[in-house]
């Protein structure tokens, strides 16, 4: 009963984690300016979706898999972009 429930909250969770990156690919863009990011903090959360990527596919997660490379695109673009914003600076 309760696992349709889980499993539909659960995609969204997944969604939801992805999208929580874009305020900061904005914020970035507009003021050109990575100096108050956390390179480390968004590379190390690239490290921790890359390898939930692959235990998702170990498991044959494919959901898990999906929403992690969605997250891991989003977040890998502010990583992006704070290493462009400083190297250009």
């Amino acid at each position: 009963m309760w696992v349709p429930l889980v499993e539909a909250m659960f995609g969204v969770a997944l969604v939801a984690n992805a999208v929580l990156f874009i305020p900061q690919i904005i914020r970035l863009y507009q003021k050109k300016d990575s100096s108050q990011v956390s390179l480390l903090s968004f590379a190390g959360f690239n490290v921790i979706q890359f390898f939930t990527i692959l235990h998702g596919i170990i498991h044959q997660d494919y959901w898990l898999v999906i929403g992690f490379v969605l997250s891991f695109a989003s977040c890998g673009i502010v990583t992006g972009m704070i290493i462009y914003y400083r190297l250009v600076k």
